[in-house]
């Protein structure tokens, strides 16, 4: 008996939960708006449509997103010894890449490498979910920003024109996200760029062009690469000439000690360095006091840690609106370049 039902049980169990999502309320006027906007063939995204999926699986994963666990368990999944290792294999095989990345937009190529870590293990992991699946359903069967990804789905299938993508064959993450560096569709448009010079745009398989488009985007987003005004010397106790001096980094975050006094009141408003020290609040490194930032905290334990955290760190939450993420990245981005540096020292 049970030989005979399991075959009809699974049909059904795909049934209800792989349902075509072309009878989800809304497509047939978002494919009059494609038409009409953007000259598509409708009988193409009719046909597109008639194959596209609706997965609850989808509805889910955005519903349970991974900055919802403890920051403990959040971070151990990205700063890990595998993660490490896999990151300074990658920095090492695109060595030159990552050079070039960093002399043309700035951004230090440990925070490109950790991005790209944090996203999909250095393109190991880019999501199995199809993607006209996953924005499909976001698109019609998720109140909560389905303008969001309706506009996501409408840049995909741009994206798949201009990429001559095959709609039905683009796999990634559960919200969309493509290729090595997990980009949404309008971001992959947007800030997407051909850095090994081949003409094409390929951020699903070429690890070249993931680099430069990660750069890009933070340097669009506002990555500060030097703090004007502040220099360091090139060489330790050393006095040297104007040309032997190299602007410092500006920092990400720092680690700060905190009065017991501050946990009441407004703490989330950046202010200067000097106002936080006003507040009780101390970075762990001596730095600027006219610098700006915000101070933020993680549960560690039975206790918590506090941070302040600088533009760069914002432009790091541009990329995932999370303070769990942006730290997982710095912080992997530490590990990498002193695990290089060690390697390097050997």
């Amino acid at each position: 008996m049970k030989v005979i039902f399991a075959i009809p049980l699974l049909v059904l169990f795909l049934a209800v939960h792989l349902a075509h999502a072309a009878t989800l309320p809304g497509i047939p006027e978002f494919i009059d708006e494609m038409v009409a906007k953007h000259k598509f063939k409708r009988a193409e995204l009719e046909s597109v449509f008639a194959h596209a999926q609706h997965v609850p699986a989808v509805i889910d994963a955005i519903s349970r997103p991974a900055t919802t666990k403890p920051w403990l368990e959040y971070r151990a999944a990205f700063v890990n010894s595998q993660r490490i290792k896999l990151g300074l294999e990658f920095w090492h095989r695109y060595r030159k890449t990552m050079r070039r990345a960093e002399r043309k937009y700035g951004v230090p190529q440990e925070i490109i490498v950790a991005v790209i870590g944090v996203e999909t293990i250095y393109g190991q992991d880019a999501g199995t979910f199809r993607t006209i699946d996953a924005l499909t359903t976001l698109a019609f069967d998720y109140p909560p920003r389905a303008d969001f990804f309706r506009s996501e789905l409408e840049n995909f299938l741009l994206l798949a024109r201009e990429q001559q993508f095959d709609l039905l064959a683009i796999r990634g993450s559960y919200a969309g996200a493509l290729g090595i560096p997990q980009f949404m569709p309008s971001s992959y448009r947007i800030y997407a760029v051909d850095f090994n010079g081949n003409h094409r745009i390929n951020l699903l398989r070429e690890a070249n062009d993931a680099i430069g488009s990660v750069a890009n985007y933070l340097k669009y987003f506002g990555w500060i690469s030097d703090a004007p005004g502040v220099l360091q010397s090139a060489g330790a106790g050393k006095s040297l000439p104007h040309k032997g001096q190299v602007r410092a980094m500006p920092p990400i975050a720092v680690r700060a000690q905190v009065s017991e006094e501050i946990c009441a009141g407004d703490i989330t408003t950046p202010r200067t360095l000097a106002a936080w020290l006003v507040a009780g609040i101390v970075p762990c490194v001596n730095l600027a006091q006219d610098q700006t930032a915000r101070l933020i905290d993680f549960t560690v334990g039975e206790g918590k840690e506090f941070w302040l955290v600088f533009n760069n760190f914002e432009v790091i939450t541009r990329y995932n609106n999370s303070d769990f993420y942006a730290m997982s990245v710095f912080q992997l981005a530490e590990a990498l370049k002193q695990a290089r540096k060690t390697n390097h020292a050997k």
